[in-house]
């Protein structure tokens, strides 16, 4: 990740840059298993939800379709749980994350998916909003679901832009 003043380079997504943010997704190596007679492979376990006071469910989002440079003017975040975001369509899109400083997003980082990767996003975890870059921007996504104040927004004085690398 490289921040120049107001601006933010989107890097490949790889696990090790997301470490403690989020967990990387996708079917990369060998299937922990074969199932269906040899025909599919079973990528096991690939992230741990982490939900307080509720339950996961799954939900269906529809976004528009972005393309950088992106204007990142806010972040938010889910103390009470974390977020799925796996893209229905075969296109990657952009993930900007943050640590918290003092209740507000650090230096923003970001990164663009591969096609066939999704992502956890950690509970209380800065991030800014579903970015699909390609595709129909329809995602599934496996969240917390119950009741308690579970959002949190932080609005820049001065927006970022995010660009490509």
């Amino acid at each position: 990740m490289t921040v120049t003043s107001d601006k933010i380079t989107a890097r490949p997504a790889e696990a090790g840059a997301m470490a403690g943010l989020a967990e990387l997704i996708g079917c990369a190596g060998t299937p922990d298993k074969l199932i269906n007679k040899g025909l599919c492979g079973r990528f096991h376990d690939l992230a741990a939800l982490d939900i307080v006071d509720g339950r996961a469910g799954i939900s269906l989002f529809k976004s528009e379709v972005f393309s950088l440079p992106f204007r990142l003017e806010m972040m938010e975040r889910h103390p009470l749980g974390s977020q799925a975001f796996i893209p229905m369509s075969d296109e990657g899109f952009l993930v900007v994350l943050a640590e918290d400083e003092n209740g507000r997003p650090g230096a923003p980082r970001a990164y663009r998916t591969e096609p066939g990767q999704a992502v956890n996003i950690g509970r209380n975890v800065w991030h800014g909003v579903l970015t699909p870059l390609g595709g129909s921007g329809v995602f599934a996504v496996i969240d917390r679901i119950g009741d308690g104040a579970n959002l949190e927004e932080h609005w820049f004085d001065t927006p970022y832009e995010v660009v490509a690398d």
